[in-house]
């Protein structure tokens, strides 16, 4: 029963996926960027936190929308090889123990999303749709 259910119903389980990471992405970003969700403001955009902040916040907005989503899934997978080997493995190699458990999440996350691209309920999906 479950294999039908999920088979059947992939793309709107995908779309959930996909939807999911670029919100909790676009969160991420709005915390480097903005005080808001407990984060402090960055001062200097163009500082490694204020750039991966950017990413995050164009990402997971792209992400969201289904528009430019296999690139936007590639940059934001980049940000976060950089945040593992940028901010976590100087704290050693164990995901749990140097805090880079969501980084390599969302860089799997990613890698999913730049192979099966958009989906069916996407902006790029529609677009492609009428031409």
């Amino acid at each position: 029963m479950s294999k039908s259910l999920f088979g059947k119903n992939f793309p709107a389980f995908y779309v959930i996926f996909r939807v999911v990471v670029g919100f909790l992405f676009l969160s991420h970003g709005l915390q480097k960027l903005f005080p808001v969700f407990g984060g402090p403001k960055v001062t200097a955009l163009a500082s490694l936190f204020g750039v991966a902040g950017i990413i995050e916040c164009i990402g997971g907005v792209l992400l969201i929308l289904g528009l430019y989503t296999r690139m936007a899934a590639f940059f934001s997978g980049i940000n976060m090889i950089g945040a593992w080997f940028i901010v976590h493995v100087k704290n050693g190699w164990v995901p749990i123990l140097n805090g880079g458990e969501l980084a390599l999440l969302y860089l799997v996350c990613f890698l999913i999303i730049i192979s099966k691209g958009s989906g069916v309920y996407s902006l790029d999906n529609s677009f492609k749709n009428k031409e």
